[in-house]
């Protein structure tokens, strides 16, 4: 199939072919966040985003054995990485005794060590990079379940989904693009209007979560939706679910011996923020924007949006979710 192709000049998707007509180049568009965003299949994405997803749709090749961690963005996705890795890693990399000390997670970045299987972008970084990971791979995607490239289904693989208080995380998504927005600045009253109206980056964040909870519903076994919240309320609990899951479960024995709380500290925030290669550095692990290893920690807080939103604000996302969400059995 031909491939759109993303014009330097016009940061707008341009067909290779009248196939393409049809599809990317016809999507509406909007103004707001710091460039124009692109409704792909229901989805808001940058122009360049919306290519990369298009390619990996198209050729990404899954295997059975596969793990995706999907989340929507600024929902815990470098925490979730850190414990799928320490857990489904624990053998050849165990994170108590002598050999501890020279744990991955101590000197790389969680980011790095389960990629993304989107970005960097497609059409300037080949998906050859991830054919050449060794099975059984964990990689992650921010992509709603609709989006997902189809062999991902077919094959069933296994999928974790973390989501988020749907509060936190526009303000987190706030905090995190002005960092990161290499001088792009939007007032939290413009944000907070544009997410309310489910235009923000792989939203709107309802259909982001509702994808993931039907399936969880419909294949209990295929993919396991986990909560922010809980997590950070039950976080050895939690990290005990995602091994059965993982189908690494822990032995009696790694429990006494505090294999499963040990798990938990080394991929507390507290102590992946401290380490250099997560508090200094600069990498550019999407395409074109290089951004601060720190900025992928900021607070990792339930409730700060309280710090943030007024009343009046948390109100009227409170009641569109509601709204979004009733009849779904999911809550917030």
């Amino acid at each position: 199939m031909a491939q759109a192709q993303l014009d330097a000049e016009s940061n707008v998707l341009v067909p290779a072919g009248e196939e393409e007509d049809d599809s990317l180049a016809s999507f509406p568009t909007r103004e707001g966040w710091w460039t124009t965003f692109v409704l792909y299949h229901g989805c808001w994405l940058t122009p360049q985003a919306a290519t990369s997803v298009s390619l990996v749709r198209a050729q990404f090749a899954p295997r059975p054995d596969d793990v995706l961690l999907a989340t929507y963005p600024k929902c815990g996705t470098t925490w979730l990485k850190a414990l799928s890795f320490a857990v489904t890693n624990r053998s050849s990399h165990p994170v108590v005794g002598a050999c501890a000390g020279d744990h991955p997670l101590l000197t790389s970045h969680p980011q790095d060590l389960v990629p993304s299987i989107e970005t960097p972008f497609r059409h300037l970084h080949p998906l050859s990079a991830l054919d050449a990971i060794p099975s059984p791979r964990l990689l992650s995607t921010h992509l709603p379940h609709q989006l997902l490239p189809p062999r991902i289904v077919e094959l069933g693989c296994r999928i974790v989904y973390l989501c988020r208080e749907p509060k936190d995380v526009v303000v987190s998504t706030w905090h995190f693009m002005n960092k990161v927005g290499n001088g792009f600045f939007l007032d939290l009253d413009e944000a907070f209007e544009l997410f309310v109206d489910g235009c923000s980056l792989y939203g709107p964040v309802w259909d982001h979560c509702l994808g993931y909870w039907k399936k969880s519903i419909q294949e209990p076994d295929t993919v396991l939706f986990l909560k922010y919240d809980d997590m950070m309320a039950d976080p050895a609990g939690h990290v005990k679910k995602l091994a059965e899951f993982l189908r690494v479960p822990f032995t009696d024995d790694e429990v006494r011996a505090g294999v499963v709380d040990e798990v938990v500290r080394l991929c507390s925030f507290e102590r992946l923020s401290s380490l250099p290669v997560n508090s200094s550095g600069v990498v550019d692990r999407i395409g074109g924007r290089p951004m601060e290893n720190s900025s992928y920690f900021r607070k990792a807080k339930v409730g700060d949006w309280k710090n943030n939103l007024t009343e009046e604000m948390a109100q009227k996302l409170d009641a569109v979710i509601a709204e979004k969400l009733k009849g779904s059995g999911l809550t917030f």
